[in-house]
């Protein structure tokens, strides 16, 4: 009876399985795959700039018209007193002249925002798109 025994106890060792090798070989390939990864992901393509001067025939940028809208609702475009309806026709004849038109708006903090507000539709009507608003 003995003998049946130990027999059982080494069969119980025999049946457990030594998961070191398999720990390892998961090591291995976790370490391989950190390693290959980043090289994978940093394939990006950098223009930098160069060296050389910019054409002659570069034009600067036009400076954006500024509209004032002071506290007693009074308009300016740049430094000059006008209505809404003079505001539209000179940012139509800017315009035209200058497809890609900017305009800056500030308005005091005391403005009525109806005001603000049919200054940005005129410049919406005129589809003037590079709008900045200033602030303090």
């Amino acid at each position: 009876m003995s003998l049946k025994k130990t027999s059982r106890r080494a069969h119980s060792t025999m049946s457990e399985l030594n998961i070191t090798p398999l720990l390892d070989l998961v090591f291995v390939l976790l370490v391989i795959f950190i390693i290959t990864t980043p090289q994978l992901v940093n394939n990006l393509e950098i223009n930098l700039p160069s060296a050389k001067p910019p054409p002659a025939d570069h034009k600067p940028k036009p400076k954006p018209s500024r509209i004032v809208v002071t506290a007693d609702s009074q308009i300016t475009l740049d430094g000059e007193g006008v209505t809404l309806a003079q505001l539209k026709d000179r940012l139509a004849s800017f315009k035209a002249a200058n497809p890609d038109l900017g305009v800056v708006l500030k308005g005091s903090d005391e403005v009525d925002y109806q005001i603000m507000v049919s200054v940005m539709d005129t410049l919406r009507q005129l589809d003037i798109t590079k709008m900045g608003l200033a602030t303090d």
